[in-house]
């Protein structure tokens, strides 16, 4: 049986760390830590230090496990 494959595409590159942590179930601090320590990428825009989710679904794309 041939294997589907979805993309979502997001319309927004770029959402708040709270935001991010709603849409995924993670807390604020998961998410604070994980862009601290370079495992989350994030992007400053004025004050805020947001995820950059356009970085974070190309990086999935391009693992080798995604084909």
């Amino acid at each position: 049986m041939d294997e589907q494959k979805h993309i979502i595409l997001m319309a927004t590159p770029v959402m708040t760390q709270e935001r991010f942590a709603q849409l995924t179930g993670l807390t604020e601090g998961q998410v604070r830590g994980m862009i601290d320590k370079g495992h989350l990428p994030s992007m400053k825009i004025g004050k805020p230090r947001l995820v950059n989710v356009a970085a974070l679904s190309q990086e999935a794309l391009n693992k080798e496990d995604w084909q």
